[in-house]
C-alpha cells in the first residue's frame, strides 16, 4: 500500500545545494545538508555556535566549514523554507545515526518539530558528544527531516486523579511497576 506524498513547497536559501531528498524509495527521512551559503531578505542567515567553555559565536560571513569541538552544539541552517501543504502535519528533523555512532553527533532537541505554519530557513540544533574536534563542511548530510501527521490535543478538565480512566500505573519517570 503507497500512501499518497504530502507537497511541501520549499524556498531554497542557498541555491549552491540541492533540495533534500530521499536516499531510497522507502527512506522515511530526507537527507538535511549544512549551508553555510544561505540568504534571507538579502542577509547571509547566521550559524550560532555555543562552545563548551559557555562563549558564543555569531557566524554571518559565507565560509565553508564549522568545527565543533567535545561539548560545543551548533545551529546549522540547511538553505531551505518549507511550507506544509497540509493542516494536522509536521516535520521532524532526526540524527543521522552514522554521524551519532561513528562521531558522536546528533541533533541536541531530537526530535526537533517544525511547524506547518513556520516560515524561515530550517535550522538543526547539532551537538558534539565525541572525544574530538567535529568539521562540518558545507553540504555535508547533517540530518534527516521526516514528515509526520500530528493531531492537536483536546484537554478536558476533570477534577481528580480518580476520574482518569484506564491505569493504575504510577511511580515516577522511568518506572513501570514491573519487577
Amino acid at each position: 500500500m503507497r500512501i499518497e506524498p504530502v507537497e511541501i513547497n520549499c524556498v531554497r536559501t542557498d541555491k549552491s545545494l540541492e533540495l533534500p531528498a530521499y536516499a531510497t524509495e522507502q527512506s522515511a527521512g530526507m537527507d538535511l545538508r549544512a549551508s553555510f551559503h544561505s540568504e534571507e531578505d538579502g542577509k547571509t542567515v547566521p550559524v550560532l555556535v555555543k562552545r563548551a567553555d559557555g562563549s558564543s559565536e555569531e557566524l554571518h560571513d559565507i565560509f565553508d566549514e564549522v568545527t565543533l569541538k567535545p561539548g560545543d552544539r551548533a545551529l546549522i541552517p540547511t538553505g531551505i523554507i518549507i511550507a506544509l501543504s497540509r493542516a494536522g502535519y509536521e516535520a521532524q528533523v532526526r540524527p543521522r545515526s552514522g554521524l551519532a555512532w561513528k562521531e558522536g553527533i546528533t541533533v541536541i532537541n531530537s526530535p526537533g518539530t517544525i511547524d506547518a505554519d513556520y516560515r524561515n530557513t530550517i535550522g538543526v540544533l547539532l551537538i558534539n558528544h565525541g572525544t574530538k574536534p567535529f568539521v562540518i563542511k558545507h553540504g555535508d548530510r547533517i540530518a534527516q527531516m521526516v514528515i509526520n501527521q500530528v493531531p492537536q490535543g483536546r484537554l478536558i478538565e476533570v477534577d481528580d486523579k480518580s476520574q482518569l480512566s484506564g491505569s493504575d500505573r504510577g511511580g515516577g519517570y522511568g518506572h513501570t511497576g514491573v519487577k
